[in-house]
């Protein structure tokens, strides 16, 4: 690998370490909820593609609250009721879709992760092999023997 690239793979490992060292990762991580997540990775991916996606509506949604209160202190005390309860139908229906969308996005997520690795792991193969090959001769070539077979059957089709 290039020195670049051993860098930032050792910078990335400090990262991770200083993550994993927290005290507070580390006494969720030892929590049921913590184990049970880390054994099925899909579902801490969806759970935290749908928390960052509710962020805003839920904030949305409490200054909702918030402004009806207020209004209701001032004398709306039944158009409150009725408005949180529509604002909070409302809020179901979004927080439903944005459920659905983060459990689509992290299997598009999931997806390109493996197919991006398995392409990556196949890349470097390929590339050792052709290093240990030019470390222990040449790059193979094709022997005459070969190539007057394959002219050959392209003959006789």
């Amino acid at each position: 690998m290039s020195k670049e690239m051993q860098e930032l793979q050792k910078q990335w490992h400090a990262v991770v370490q200083s993550i994993h060292s927290n005290s507070n990762v580390v006494a969720f991580m030892n929590s049921r909820v913590g184990q049970y997540l880390d054994d099925h990775p899909f579902l801490a991916l969806s759970l935290l593609m749908f928390i960052a996606v509710s962020a805003i509506p839920v904030a949305f949604f409490l200054i909702f609250v918030v402004t009806t209160a207020i209004m209701a202190c001032i004398g709306v005390i039944v158009m409150e009721g009725v408005v949180i309860a529509i604002g909070g139908i409302a809020l179901l229906c979004v927080l439903c879709g944005l459920g659905v969308l983060s459990l689509g996005v992290s299997g598009v997520l999931s997806v390109c992760y493996i197919v991006l690795s398995a392409l990556v792991n196949y890349w470097c193969a390929s590339r050792g092999q052709i290093r240990k090959k030019e470390v222990n001769g040449s790059l193979p070539r094709k022997s005459p023997a070969v190539s007057d077979l394959s002219t050959n059957n392209g003959k006789n089709e």
